[in-house]
């Protein structure tokens, strides 16, 4: 299968196929803030994204700046050949759950380390998830917890016929 060609990039942009793969991992020092159930459950500037060929930035945060309560353990795991064994939670706010939508990884594979004690969280059952002040766009699919912003250009992973990039 081909790959697409990389959408046109303009100053202060990124392409995502510019990301290497294995993926980077990168602090940065940027406000993300995410709602849910009409709260604010998060408001950091301890960051640290995941950049990985062909995919919008994965935001993992501390999970110390989530709300008391609000990151509920989950059934379930996954493996990722890159960072390890994934576990999942629930996100809670009284009445309002969005299943398994969020991830980290207990104890990452040796480059990954900086995911310790880390969650990130599928923009798409959120009230709102920002970084830097701007609404982020899910990665399309359901599987991938990417964070499109304007800053990043695509084409991305997930969309149809993107499953053998």
């Amino acid at each position: 299968m081909a790959l697409p060609h990389p959408d046109p990039v303009a100053a202060g942009q990124e392409s995502v196929w510019d990301y290497p793969r294995p993926p980077r991992i990168e602090q940065v020092d940027t406000p993300v803030t995410i709602d849910f159930g009409r709260l604010r459950i998060v408001d950091t500037t301890d960051v640290v994204r995941v950049l990985e060929t062909s995919h919008p930035p994965v935001y993992y945060l501390p999970i110390a700046a989530f709300a008391p309560g609000t990151l509920v353990a989950a059934d379930g795991s996954s493996f990722c050949e890159f960072k390890g064994a994934a576990r999942y939670f629930d996100v809670r706010v009284g009445d309002a759950v969005a299943e398994r939508a969020a991830w980290n990884y207990p104890h990452p594979s040796p480059g990954y380390e900086l995911l310790t004690d880390r969650v990130a969280v599928y923009a798409a059952p959120m009230d709102r998830c920002t970084v830097a002040g701007e609404t982020v766009t899910p990665q399309p699919g359901l599987f991938y917890g990417g964070w499109v912003t304007s800053w990043v250009r695509g084409p991305f992973k997930g969309g149809p016929g993107s499953m053998g990039w």
